[in-house]
């Protein structure tokens, strides 16, 4: 009984989640009036129209190569910023380590909007404003402290034994952690990877603020111009909007498995 009541609560959740996905796909086919006529219906017709107008005025094109390259940016300086302190933290290797995890605490708290405007200020002296590299820089800052306590979590769930093995074996400590370490929380870098990926390719406030160059703009900043001029479109727009959902969408579904098993296999420690 427990058993079934369980399978309606995640069914019920499931669909919670699917049906506005499926009225976004249903309604990308779809001219404006037969959505505003019927949202719920099959089109009549299925036409590419809207994703072309929606891909040429939003310019994904470009906007997909941005959000790659930024998306790409944070990954790595996140990965090897908090693997590193990571094992360093997990290790206890510093003295001053319970100031740090203060630290890190407190930048998990303080909200980016309170460094907005001098993070802006220091940007647009060095010139280095419609900086996609420098905007991943500035998302991967955000995310290290959380991304740092969670890779301190698998370098905890490492035996001390192995590590002390390694190191009886010759190795130096940058072979440990790349060739023995690195390998062994290898689920946790997937899932810091995902999270980090996913929070950038969706990210508004800071790459509306570094971003302001159209040339320079990423997929969703593109999506988000066409509201002016598709707001009333709503085919058009739901287009735009599965244009830049796929991705993610796709990229998540591939890496679930990893992302549930590093999520529970850092849960074990804390």
């Amino acid at each position: 009984m427990r058993g079934a009541l369980g399978h309606i609560v995640l069914a019920f959740f499931a669909a919670v989640a699917l049906i506005p996905l499926l009225l976004v796909l249903v309604n990308s086919f779809k001219t404006n009036d037969e959505i505003l006529k019927s949202p719920f219906s099959l089109p009549g017709t299925f036409s590419s129209e809207n994703f072309v107008t929606a891909w040429t005025y939003g310019q994904f094109g470009r906007g997909f190569i941005n959000s790659i390259l930024l998306s790409g940016t944070t990954i790595v300086v996140v990965l090897v910023c908090s693997s590193l302190a990571g094992y360093v933290l997990a290790g206890k290797k510093v003295r001053t380590w319970p100031i740090i995890m203060v630290y890190l605490t407190m930048a998990m708290t303080v909200p980016i909007q309170l460094f907005i405007f001098p993070l802006y200020s220091a940007v647009a002296w060095l010139n280095l404003t419609d900086n996609v590299f420098v905007v991943g820089v500035i998302l991967a800052a955000i995310n290290i402290p959380f991304a740092t306590f969670l890779m301190r979590t698998f370098f905890l769930n490492v035996p001390a034994d192995l590590e002390e093995a390694a190191l009886m074996d010759g190795v130096d400590t940058f072979q440990l952690v790349t060739r023995v370490l690195l390998p062994i929380v290898r689920p946790g870098l997937i899932t810091v990877g995902v999270i980090v990926g996913l929070n950038a390719w969706n990210e508004f406030l800071i790459s509306s603020t570094f971003l302001q160059n159209p040339a320079h703009q990423t997929l969703t900043l593109g999506f988000l111009t066409m509201n002016g001029t598709f707001s009333t479109q709503l085919g058009t727009m739901m287009a735009g909007a599965l244009i830049l959902i796929v991705p993610i969408l796709a990229v998540f579904i591939a890496l679930q498995r990893y992302v549930v098993d590093g999520m529970a296999s850092g849960a074990v420690k804390g």
